[in-house]
């Protein structure tokens, strides 16, 4: 059984839309925010140098299976795992629910990129050491 990440949010006001339900587009954000902390959790950043060169891990898909609807100020149980470590990418799974209930799934790809600021990222392979701190999560296929 991989390990996963667990935390909470709470649904904002401004997450919802004019009947209190928790707004399609805010769950992107969501996960966004759940990544960002599962990083961290790992002595990570999103945006951070390895061997001196500044990296970063751009999303190039993403997507949300809606199951029940959450309401302002919901406080939903947000699980990360990870499906997928490939040689330049990582696959997020991220379930919501409250109280229990499914609420959605997401599912977010990125890849790990230098970053310049003269022009765009290019992907570079994962760095051993991220792959070490990742793959405790991984789920089996």
């Amino acid at each position: 059984m991989p390990k996963t990440f667990t935390t909470k949010r709470m649904v904002e006001f401004s997450d919802t839309d004019m009947a209190g339900i928790m707004h399609f587009a805010s769950f992107f954000h969501y996960m966004e925010s759940v990544e960002h902390e599962f990083i961290r959790s790992l002595g990570l950043s999103i945006y951070t140098k390895i061997d001196g060169q500044p990296i970063s891990f751009p999303r190039v898909a993403a997507k949300c299976d809606f199951k029940s609807p959450a309401m302002c100020e919901d406080v939903l149980d947000a699980e990360l795992y990870i499906s997928r470590i490939g040689r330049t990418s990582i696959t997020y799974q991220i379930n919501f629910s409250n109280g229990g209930k499914p609420v959605a799934h997401g599912e977010v790809t990125c890849v790990c990129c230098n970053i310049y600021h003269d022009r765009p990222p290019e992907s570079i392979p994962l760095p051993q050491e991220v792959v070490d701190l990742l793959s405790p999560y991984v789920a089996a296929a």
